[in-house]
């Protein structure tokens, strides 16, 4: 199939197939702030813990950076294009860093929020842990792009130059960064492919077509990995309603259930912290626990 295929006849694919270019660093900032992301929150206010972001994705980056990668992230536009319009959208209405808290306030844009949320239901807690700890920003694109066609196992056959744009590879005056079809596939399709089966949930590969002599049309396959872990990831969420609301999930899961235990765990705060801290290191594999994970944890808190 050669025809001229766009990724906007899926639902929730508006921001993954905007064109606009980020670095590694405003990748993660996204990504995170996909994971926040609340419908009950009403102001579109989100408060985003440094010290989080660094400890999920294992990079430190100081406020020169973070200021920097805001800025310009508030001004870069996502252009989406649909059959009926084509719209530019601002990510940011302000963006506040908090003396002393180490926390920057983001308040979103009342046009970007429909996108960013429809977008969020294509991802688990896992999934988006697991965008957080790609290197490549390519990768990061990328995973989003099949993410929202793991369900289909693979993507539709997209032209090479349109997946530049979505990528950044080609910016606004037309400049293409990689010329070569070579070196498309040693810098961006053999890193992303690479790293996406290597530390998330699906496992992909690409599929080049020519049209003529040049290569001009490509696929991703995808197959989910049989092994993708289920458990929730401890940082959904900075606020406390919501940190007790992911402990209770973590319980379930972890076969803890009976009462008089779940009640005591989710009256303490510091039971709570540990619980959703244990379930991180669990799946971080820096706790190793191969059969029975809620004894495992129910030991280390005290209460066997």
């Amino acid at each position: 199939m050669e025809a001229k295929q766009s990724l906007e006849v899926r639902q929730h694919n508006a921001i993954t197939t905007a064109r606009y270019e980020y670095t590694e660093l405003q990748m993660d900032l996204f990504f995170y702030l996909l994971s926040q992301l609340r419908k009950e929150n009403q102001d579109g206010i989100y408060r985003l813990s440094v010290k989080d972001l660094a400890e999920v994705t294992g990079k430190k980056q100081n406020h020169v950076q973070l200021k920097k990668a805001t800025a310009d992230m508030g001004s870069r536009v996502f252009e989406v294009q649909t059959k009926k319009s084509y719209k530019q959208i601002w990510m940011f209405q302000s963006v506040e860093y908090l003396d002393g808290e180490g926390t920057v306030a983001v308040k979103l844009s009342e046009d970007i929020r429909p996108y960013l949320f429809e977008l969020k239901e294509n991802f688990t807690s896992f999934q988006l842990y697991a965008a957080l700890r790609l290197s490549s920003k390519y990768a990061k694109r990328i995973y989003s792009i099949c993410s929202q066609w793991k369900d289909k196992g693979e993507t539709p056959l997209l032209e090479i130059t349109d997946l530049k744009r979505m990528l950044g590879v080609i910016d606004e005056k037309g400049n293409d960064k990689f010329k070569k079809i070579s070196q498309l596939r040693e810098w961006v399709l053999d890193v992303s492919v690479n790293q996406i089966s290597t530390h998330t949930d699906l496992r992909i590969k690409y599929d080049l077509r020519k049209r003529g002599r040049s290569f001009e049309l490509i696929k991703f396959l995808i197959n989910r990995q049989t092994q993708a872990p289920q458990l929730t990831i401890a940082f959904e969420s900075p606020m406390e309603d919501n940190k007790v609301a992911v402990c209770k999930r973590n319980l379930e899961q972890l076969k803890i259930i009976r009462p008089d235990l779940v009640q005591q765990i989710l009256a303490s705060p510091d039971l709570v912290a540990k619980v959703n801290r244990f379930v991180f290191d669990l799946r971080t594999e820096k706790v190793k626990a191969t059969t029975n994970a809620g004894g495992l944890l129910l030991k280390t808190l005290g209460l066997v």
